[in-house]
């Protein structure tokens, strides 16, 4: 990702008076995917396609084992489990979409990468777009995305400022 130097250092008070900026990187925490996973998002979701559970189905697909779900890999993503969880007050979630560029699989360890792309503002409404990318514990990326959210300063909802 561009500018791929991540927050480090510092104490938490230094990160939150850190301004934000286009190009700032940063990442979520490594997390190694195993079945628990797999069964805890099939639950809440109620995908329960053989594809993620189910060892002799999967042999005979082109993957030969269980993949995880592509939406369990992009909740990974989210900002709030990132290094920036304490600078995203005000951040409501607008729109977000990837593209899944490989599979994932029990025993994989994942890392989302984040860039912040673009700050703008529409009228008094302020937005920031975030590139997403989860990669694998080979740095090979399973998905590459966005989020899109909107900036509300605390106090301008209740003055009519939407």
């Amino acid at each position: 990702m561009p500018g791929s130097a991540a927050l480090s250092g510092g104490s938490a008070m230094e990160h939150q008076a850190r301004p934000l900026s286009e190009g700032l990187a940063f990442h979520g925490p490594s997390k190694t995917l195993n079945d628990a996973h797999f069964l805890l998002f099939s639950g809440i979701t109620g995908d329960v396609h053989r594809s993620h559970y189910d060892v002799e189905y999967a042999k005979n697909t082109r993957f030969g084992k269980p993949l995880a779900h592509g939406l369990l890999l992009a909740s990974l993503t989210a900002l709030g489990a990132s290094e920036l969880r304490d600078h995203i007050e005000g951040f409501v979630l607008v729109e977000q979409g990837c593209r899944y560029l490989h599979p994932a699989t029990v025993g994989d360890t994942v890392r989302p990468c984040f860039v912040i792309e673009k700050l703008w503002e529409e009228g008094h409404r302020k937005y920031c777009k975030v590139a997403t990318r989860l990669e694998n514990q080979d740095g090979r990326p399973l998905l590459e995305g966005f989020h899109c959210y909107r900036i509300i300063v605390p106090g301008q909802e209740e003055q009519g400022h939407d």
